[in-house]
């Protein structure tokens, strides 16, 4: 088994008020790019400098460079364009009503229009800096290649470039997997995979949409899964480990969109995937029980991402240790590490809690490994 990590962090921080005002007077056009990287980074060195003092035992960028976690992908790959979303998610608000359809009030989503094609690498300018400013384990994010066909795959559109769904998802598993490899090459200890969609075949509404459009979710899910695990089939991993973050939504504001325990798709995703970790979300009754947990492989770490980033109540150190003795009823303890469900911040906004209250979870996150895994 490759290094625990068992302090792990899913990967963007609250971003400083500097850094977003400078997102925003970039996309307005009054700063150029280079000002802005040069803010970045001064912000990312304070990053690294704050997760170290804690002790993570892997470090991110808080994705500074990003102005959401999915990143540069649709940048720098053409075959994109504009367009309404094709699903529709119903977002919640922890502590909150339901706040209606946050996608389809989008209606500048990347859609899939033609045939896809990488332009540039598109996580090198994070890498390199981190390569250089980490001083210890730190990991790279980047969109799955499930996640990225089941927003941007449209009926209608996409499959008059494509011939069925299958074809678009080893177009785009083929576009990470060369980054994949080149993260590789340049000595990345840690890549971590976010959101393949695959909590949306929890909820009877998304698979209606989908079937309405004539795709049984079934086998989307079985297409998603060996797409995902084609990313980074027949590389050498032996120095990096892959990890891949199974999300529910955090959309910035607290916004959450999946609920339903793992269970119906737990055999098929947790005992099918080949990576070396899964980062689970556990934060709410949400997602239910850890039976699902017994269908993991004995070879795959399970980050329980216990310590909820939508609000700033910070959580029992006692009862996070019972939560982790009782995952540990269907995983061994060496099977398990413990992390924030998501990121502080997915979306520029944020979630509404402090960046007192961040560093106090992460603390908390750090602690409570220590003791659990002593």
């Amino acid at each position: 088994m490759k290094k625990p990590y068992r302090a792990d962090q899913v990967g963007s921080l609250l971003r400083p008020k500097e850094l977003t005002d400078a997102y925003k007077a970039h996309e307005a056009g009054t700063i150029s790019y280079e000002a802005l990287a040069e803010i970045a980074d001064r912000h990312i060195l304070a990053a690294l400098e704050m997760q170290r003092s804690i002790g993570l035992d892997v470090l991110s960028d808080g994705e500074y460079r990003r102005g959401g976690w999915t990143g540069d992908f649709t940048h720098r790959v053409e075959g994109y364009s504009r367009g309404a979303p094709p699903v529709t998610l119903g977002w919640h608000r922890d502590l909150g009503a339901p706040q209606g359809d946050q996608s389809s009030n989008r209606p500048n989503t990347s859609i899939i229009s033609a045939k896809l094609k990488a332009t540039s690498r598109y996580t090198a300018h994070e890498s390199q800096f981190l390569a250089k400013h980490a001083g210890g384990p730190y990991k790279i994010t980047m969109p799955a290649a499930s996640y990225l066909v089941a927003r941007s795959y449209k009926p209608g559109v996409t499959d008059k470039v494509y011939a069925n769904r299958a074809e678009v998802l080893r177009d785009v598993s083929s576009i990470i997997r060369a980054e994949i490899q080149a993260l590789i090459d340049e000595g990345v200890p840690y890549i971590q995979l976010d959101n393949p969609h695959y909590p949306d075949y929890l909820m009877k509404g998304i698979q209606d949409q989908w079937r309405a459009f004539g795709i049984d979710p079934e086998q989307a899910l079985r297409e998603d899964i060996a797409a995902d695990n084609a990313c980074f089939e027949g590389l050498d991993l032996s120095n990096t480990t892959i990890g891949m973050h199974f999300c529910r939504g955090n959309g910035g504001a607290n916004g959450w969109h999946s609920e339903g325990g793992y269970d119906p798709i737990a055999e098929q995703a947790f005992g099918g995937l080949k990576v070396d970790r899964l980062l689970l979300e556990y934060d709410s009754d949400r997602a239910g029980g850890f039976e699902p947990l017994r269908f993991v492989p004995k070879s795959t770490i399970v980050v329980l991402g216990l310590v909820t980033t939508k609000v700033g109540e910070i959580e029992s150190q006692d009862t996070l240790l019972k939560r982790i003795d009782e995952a540990s009823k269907y995983l061994p303890m060496e099977n398990l590490a413990l992390s924030p469900q998501c990121g502080f911040a997915s979306v520029l906004l944020g979630n509404a809690l402090s960046v007192d209250d961040e560093k106090r979870k992460l603390e908390l996150v750090v602690s409570t490994a220590r003791k659990a895994w002593n």
